[in-house]
């Protein structure tokens, strides 16, 4: 019998505040471009077989809205204390929601992402009680998984991937999941995103981004 799919939080900040490197470059585009970001990311992460629903951890509005036409459940961010209480706050909302035992965190500025290789992650991630993966540098986190019975355990920002591993999370070790791991903070992480190939939303504003 397969394994139930997986319930994906998706944390978004205000769009004012969200993507400060990328003010220089971007301008008043930015906030736009934050949107455009978690917008590509949402629709590849639903388009994943081993994704039932997504659930963004915002307390943005108007971006609530914009994501929730796409498919997404908006979750408002309680305790509104940080990036990691509003995940753990995220967790809890989707297990008493919908019993959802099987949660992952991901980050919402992977406009490249593909579904294929989010699903490769997962069935990864389904082996272990906790697993994350490295972002491109292998110093961040771009995404972070708990099984049935597991706490969810965030410990994003910064340099997360040292800490999720002391925290006692497997990292998974795969090399064929670019679109997974390329998040996107600065102009260099964009350029990096258009070359694998971005959603339409990140490349229709991407043009009209200084280079």
């Amino acid at each position: 019998m397969s394994l139930p799919r997986w319930t994906l939080l998706v944390p978004l900040k205000p769009l004012a505040e969200a993507k400060s490197r990328l003010a220089g470059a971007a301008g008043a585009l930015r906030p736009e471009l934050a949107l455009a970001f978690a917008q590509d990311t949402v629709v590849a992460a639903l388009a994943c077989a081993e994704v039932a629903r997504v659930l963004v951890v915002t307390d943005d509005r108007a971006a609530a809205a914009e994501l929730a036409a796409l498919g997404a459940e908006p979750v408002q961010d309680r305790p509104g204390a940080g990036l990691n209480a509003a995940l753990a706050h995220g967790a809890e909302v989707a297990r008493a929601r919908y019993g959802a035992g099987r949660v992952a965190a991901m980050s919402a500025d992977l406009p490249a992402l593909r579904p294929s290789e989010l699903e490769r992650v997962l069935l990864a991630a389904a082996a272990h009680p906790r697993a994350f993966l490295a972002d491109t540098q292998r110093i961040g986190t771009t995404l972070l998984a708990a099984a049935a019975g597991s706490a969810l355990g965030p410990r994003f920002e910064g340099g997360s991937r040292l800490r999720h591993a002391a925290s006692g999370a497997h990292e998974l070790a795969l090399d064929d999941v670019p679109s997974v791991r390329r998040d996107v903070d600065t102009p260099d992480d964009l350029r990096a995103a258009l070359a694998l190939g971005t959603g339409p939303r990140t490349a229709a504003l991407a043009g009209l981004v200084a280079p």
